[in-house]
């Protein structure tokens, strides 16, 4: 894998970070759930929490219930600190448009280096508007061998 220039995103796309996923973690909303996407995968390396949680839908776990921003921010630091996970890589395996219920899906494979280690996982996920912007509603984690397209996971 060839090394990142620094100012790089790190969702891989090619573009400076500043021009990339930076203006949606100052708010702006992503174009598309692929958009979304990448900018949470940059949030992960970025540990920018407050972006990952504006961007959950409501109806994800961690946002049901009696749910707490804060107390999910503190988990989630605290979860990053402990494991000091290092956000390496990311590859769009396929996308697919929003379906007959609004809900777009995004496979992707991701690179993480964690104690030393770099791994990698894949990821079906899948994405639905609301309040003005794309939000991430749940994702279901495979090995990286599984993840060829959308189509041969259904």
């Amino acid at each position: 894998m060839k090394k990142r220039k620094k100012d790089a995103c790190p969702c891989a796309s090619g573009r400076p970070y500043a021009q990339c996923c930076a203006p949606l973690h100052a708010g702006a909303e992503a174009e598309d759930a692929e958009a979304l996407m990448r900018s949470r995968y940059s949030a992960f390396a970025k540990k920018d929490a407050a972006y990952l949680w504006r961007t959950l839908h409501s109806s994800h776990d961690d946002r049901s219930g009696d749910a707490d921003e804060a107390q999910w921010r503190a988990r989630f630091e605290a979860g990053e600190a402990k494991h000091s996970r290092t956000y390496v890589g990311l590859r769009i395996v396929d996308t697919a448009a929003p379906d007959e219920q609004g809900v777009a899906r995004v496979l992707f494979v991701a690179r993480v280096k964690e104690r030393g280690r770099v791994s990698s996982f894949a990821e079906l996920s899948f994405f639905a508007q609301e309040d003005g912007g794309w939000r991430y509603i749940a994702g279901v984690i495979m090995d990286p061998e599984r993840a060829t397209s959308i189509e041969q996971l259904e």
